[in-house]
Formats: C-alpha cells, structure tokens, sequence
C-alpha cells in the first residue's frame, strides 16, 4: 500500500515533489506535461522534465490526444528525464485542456483513450500508469469500461478520482465507483479524491478497496500529511499538527528552493498560492497573504513570513 503525491498543475513542480518525498509520498508525480509541446520541443516544456534524486521514485505525467504525438513525447520524457513511470492524463477537467480533446474530454472517445495508451506503452520500457475520472458527466459514467480497456492495453495502474468532469472538485467524491473499478480489474487501482486528513485515507482505502492513495489538495501547503497518513496506517497513530513555527520555517525552506530553481521573478508569482496554503489558519495570515500578493521580491516574503512568527 503507497501514498502518493497526486499531479497539480501549477502546484506539484520540482521543489514541492522533494518536499513531499521528505514528508513520506512514497511516489511523486509531476504537473501535467503536453505532449504536443515537447515534440515541438518547446523550452520551458522541456524544463518542466527535471529531476532530483532527491525526489525519485517520480512519474511524469503527460496529454495529449494524439496516440503518435502521445508516443512520441513518451520517449522524450524518458531519453530527458528516466522517471520511474510515465502517467497519462485523462482526467483533467479545466475547460482550456478540454476544448482541445485532451485530458477529461478522452473519456468521450474511450477508442481514442485506448490508442493512446497503447501508442505510449509500446513507445517506452517503463511503467505507463493513467488518471482518470469516473466519466464525463453523472449520465455517463464509464470507468469501469474504460479500466477494463485500459487493462487490455498494458496499463500497470489506473489512479481514480472519484468524481465526473462535470463536477470539477464540487460536491464529494463517490468512492463507491472506485471499488466497482477494482472488482473490475486485476491491476492496481489507487483511489484519489477527498483525502485531507489520515481518517479520509484509511477511509477511502477500506471503501473502495484500492491499493494505493493519491493526495492531491490535501497535499497543499501541507506535506505533512504523507507523514501523518503513514503513521495512521501502520501504527494507528495520529500525530499532532504542525505549530505556527513548523509551518513558517517550511514555507521559507520551499520559497528558497523554488528561488534557487525558478530563479526570483517566477519563484515570488508562483509562491503565492503555496504560502496561502501554508498560512490557513494562523493569526493574522489574513492581511500577511494581502501583503505577500503585491510583494515583488523573495526577501520581501520572507520579511512577512518572518513577522508571524
């Protein structure tokens, strides 16, 4: 049984997939990669396929909905970056990935989605794992077929998310549909959906008889919870959460690294968000993150996080 790191994109970059091996992931995935724009080999795209040893084992996810451009941009990753597995994205639901036929839009062409993975498995000698959503909409909801195909097709794991397109991240997540996937399938299936806290894991995990967890927004601005999940699973232990100190000090810690990665103009625009995450519910973190969304410079943000300690 794993706890993983889920993809985010704009959230699950080089800096935090090290953080959260460090707090207990025992797999990391990247932000979604296109496949489109590393066969054009488009710069920052190709940035986006670095790696730490310090983070392995490591997925990259990519999408696209062409299985040749698919397959193609499989083996770059793997020539660029040898991560341990490479993971598909059929369940994207933002609309500007949708409009174009990727992500959540394959769920409504499962030929498609199948010749894409395909395409990639044969393309590559590592593990090729895929995300999907339990369908489009509540009227089409097909994840068990579209397991069983992507079963057929050589895939080594399916993560579910345990809601539709339609849904986005609204309503809760129906892990019934994921232990249907399961009965269904003889690979692994990890559950994904709802897991803020060491109780929803264990909950999910015992509902939907999954093999793995993946941990995606209750992963932000809070690695801890690999730890904490890891401790509730094989101990039955819960640990305390982090002070006010522990909180500020990590946030620091992945400001500089995200600095010393992204260099200062995009590390302070991209920090925003994280140090929002890592602030809820400290005193006075309200008027900190107005000050910290108009702050231009790294060691500005730093003064900030300073002054809540």
């Amino acid at each position: 049984m794993g706890v993983f790191l889920a993809p985010m994109a704009g959230v699950t970059d080089l800096p935090f997939r090290i953080l959260a091996r460090e707090y207990g992931a025992d797999l990391v995935v990247s932000e979604m990669v296109s496949a489109q724009a590393l066969v054009y080999a488009n710069r920052r795209t190709l940035n986006m396929l670095a790696l730490s040893e310090l983070e392995r084992p490591t997925a990259i996810q990519i999408f696209g909905h062409d299985p040749k451009v698919c397959a193609e941009g499989a083996k770059i990753v793997f020539a660029e970056a040898a991560p341990e597995m490479i993971d598909l994205n059929f369940g994207c639901p933002t609309p500007k990935v949708v409009k174009n036929g990727d992500g959540a839009a394959l769920l409504k062409d499962v030929d498609r989605l199948v010749q894409i993975a395909s395409a990639v498995v044969e393309a590559v000698p590592i593990p090729v794992t895929a995300k999907i959503r339990l369908g489009w909409d509540r009227d089409s909801i097909n994840c068990v077929e579209v397991s069983r195909r992507l079963e057929e097709a050589g895939v080594h794991w399916i993560t579910v998310h345990g809601r539709t397109r339609e849904q986005f991240y609204s309503g809760r997540a129906n892990w019934g549909w994921i232990a249907k996937v399961k009965e269904a399938v003889g690979i692994p299936i990890v559950g994904n959906g709802d897991v803020f806290s060491p109780q929803d894991a264990k909950a999910l995990l015992d509902q939907a008889n999954c093999d793995h967890v993946a941990v995606g927004r209750g992963a932000q601005g809070n690695p801890w919870i690999f730890r904490q999940i890891k401790a509730y699973l094989d101990e039955g232990k819960i640990l305390p959460e982090p002070g006010v100190e522990e909180r500020i000090s990590l946030a620091l810690r992945h400001l500089q690294m995200k600095v010393e990665f992204d260099g200062e103009v995009r590390a302070v625009r991209e920090m925003r968000p994280h140090l929002a995450w890592y602030l809820k519910g400290i005193p006075y973190a309200a008027e900190a993150r107005r000050i910290l969304n108009t702050t231009t410079t790294a060691e500005g943000m730093e003064k900030v996080l300073k002054g809540l300690l």
